[in-house]
């Protein structure tokens, strides 16, 4: 098994239809499977059993990824093509999964996927160090509730030399919704 961990965006819907929009670290696995390892509880993993579907969605604009654990999570999706669910209109390519196997777990479960459609949108032109900056930024974001706040200030510092030197315009404003996240948990947080 590859333990490598990717950085996508999946989509899934409820029973009823209603779209949720998670960043994630999965995995690939030989013959078109990917591992998703929701923590719980998640709307993503209650969708997943629920379906048995979730679209994997590989993006570039990293606002998606910050908007997502920053609350924004209203991004344009269309239909996907063999399952009950969306893609992300901004995503390069999207495979479309079903659920072969799941192991349970008091944290993490793991869900085995298999690939049922891809398809290529558009050219990945590579990432520049802010968009990379981004995606780093909010998996710490992600875990506030988790890590202690001064690791998390400091790697956003150290990740802030990256967004001032290559940011465009989207990183910039996703950089801006990361760091107003962080100043509020630290309000939260104080006494």
């Amino acid at each position: 098994m590859n333990d490598q961990i990717f950085e996508v965006v999946i989509t899934t819907v409820s029973a009823s239809g209603e779209p949720h929009i998670a960043p994630m670290g999965i995995r690939y696995k030989p013959g078109g499977q990917v591992l998703l390892l929701p923590f719980k509880p998640s709307r993503t993993l209650d969708n997943v059993l629920a379906t048995g579907a979730a679209v994997l969605n590989r993006v570039v604009d990293t606002r998606i990824i910050a908007g997502s654990v920053t609350g924004r999570r209203r991004w344009p999706l269309l239909p996907a093509d063999r399952i009950f669910g969306h893609r992300l209109q901004a995503a390069l390519s999207h495979l479309e999964l079903r659920l072969l196997d799941q192991q349970d777990d008091p944290q993490r479960p793991v869900l085995t996927m298999e690939t049922v459609h891809e398809q290529s949108h558009s050219a990945f032109a590579g990432f520049n160090r802010a968009q990379s900056a981004v995606i780093e930024g909010a998996v710490l974001v992600s875990r506030l509730h988790m890590l202690p706040l001064e690791k998390i200030e400091a790697e956003m510092r150290y990740l802030q030399t990256a967004v001032d030197k290559t940011a465009g315009p989207e990183e910039h404003e996703a950089w801006g919704w990361l760091q107003d996240a962080v100043e509020l948990h630290r309000r939260k947080s104080s006494p």
